[in-house]
């Protein structure tokens, strides 16, 4: 299925229009990740910064203007810091690469909503391809090769493979803890959790 745009698909993979968003229910977060812990990671603009590859002023006026703000904790003025969660990363990284390909806003912003209303699973195993025009959702390589042959197709993100991107930059990188502030520093935070759940066990 495709996230934006008007024109038709190939079979297997049709526009998603600005309403289709809703049609996938924002599951709680902690059955999102599947990792209750894991959702009291959050990382701090200049990091959400590094590890998306954008600047700090796009990070700002992408927050002011709702297309990407953070989920963890926004800025509530002066002397207040947004946390973004790892999935508000990965969906970072993944407006830049649309906007680097010609995309419009418009057609971004409900690619935005759109992904923020899949589970993680589904996340990992997406692929966007868009024609600058239409950005199309394909979860199988079938989808994908229908597109190209069908000429709607100029460019494909593989959103497994931000995911792997942003997981490899923030593991270099600040984290914290969104229950204590405790700072994880030069690791990465969900391993680090998944070894206190292994002592703990």
């Amino acid at each position: 299925m495709a996230i934006t745009g008007d024109g038709m698909a190939a079979e297997g993979a049709l526009p998603l229009h600005s309403g289709a968003a809703a049609n996938h229910a924002p599951a709680p977060a902690a059955a999102v990740s599947g990792d209750c812990e894991a959702q009291n990671i959050g990382y701090r603009g200049p990091t959400a910064c590094a590890a998306a590859g954008i600047t700090y002023r796009q990070l700002d006026y992408w927050a002011r203007t709702g297309l990407v703000e953070p989920s963890i904790r926004p800025a509530y003025g002066s002397g207040t810091q947004r946390l973004y969660s790892f999935r508000d990363v990965v969906v970072l990284k993944i407006v830049k690469r649309l906007l680097d390909t010609g995309v419009s806003l418009q057609n971004i912003r409900t690619a935005v909503q759109h992904l923020r209303a899949r589970g993680l699973a589904d996340l990992t195993r997406m692929t966007l391809m868009s024609d600058g025009a239409t950005v199309y959702e394909c979860t199988s390589p079938d989808q994908v090769v229908d597109l190209l042959q069908g000429g709607q197709g100029v460019f494909g993100i593989a959103v497994g493979v931000v995911w792997r991107d942003v997981e490899g930059a923030l593991s270099q990188l600040h984290g914290e803890r969104v229950d204590t502030g405790e700072t994880l520093v030069g690791k990465n935070p969900h391993d680090e959790l998944a070894r206190r759940r292994n002592r703990a066990g």
